[in-house]
């Protein structure tokens, strides 16, 4: 599959992600197994800590795992999630870069690194994902 046409595939599953949308979530790139993704952090963000809500950091890190493991065209979901939080985020943009750690016909991981616009990191997110891979 052409870089451009990945793009656009992974460009469609974002924009059809209505939760993530609404979270002001973007996607910044992808690649086959890779996701990069952004959040602006606003006033909906915030806890009643006036820190960033740890649902809207596992959100993001959420978005990324779901681009990176539907980017070989094979429907993927998610069977189990895990996130460690490091430090706090009041504002700025957050990313979030997802990477694939192993992949199997049924079965995929990934590892999310959550970090704030200086590089730091906030959060450490692993998910695995089942894959809908046709019999043959």
């Amino acid at each position: 599959m052409k870089k451009h046409q990945l793009m656009n595939d992974q460009e469609r599953f974002i924009a059809n992600d209505a939760y993530a949308r609404n979270a002001g979530i973007v996607l910044v790139e992808s690649a086959p197994g890779r996701a990069r993704v952004k959040m602006e952090v606003s006033g909906m963000h915030l806890n009643s800590h006036g820190t960033v809500h740890g649902g809207a950091i596992f959100t993001l890190a959420d978005t990324a795992f779901a681009v990176a493991s539907n980017s070989h065209g094979i429907p993927a979901a998610a069977i189990n999630a895990h996130i460690s939080y490091m430090k706090s985020a009041s504002s700025g943009t957050l990313f979030a870069d997802a990477e694939e750690f192993a992949l199997n016909p049924k079965l995929a991981s990934y590892t999310v690194r959550v970090t704030d616009e200086g590089g730091a990191p906030v959060a450490i997110f692993q998910g695995m994902v089942y894959r809908k891979t046709p019999r043959k």
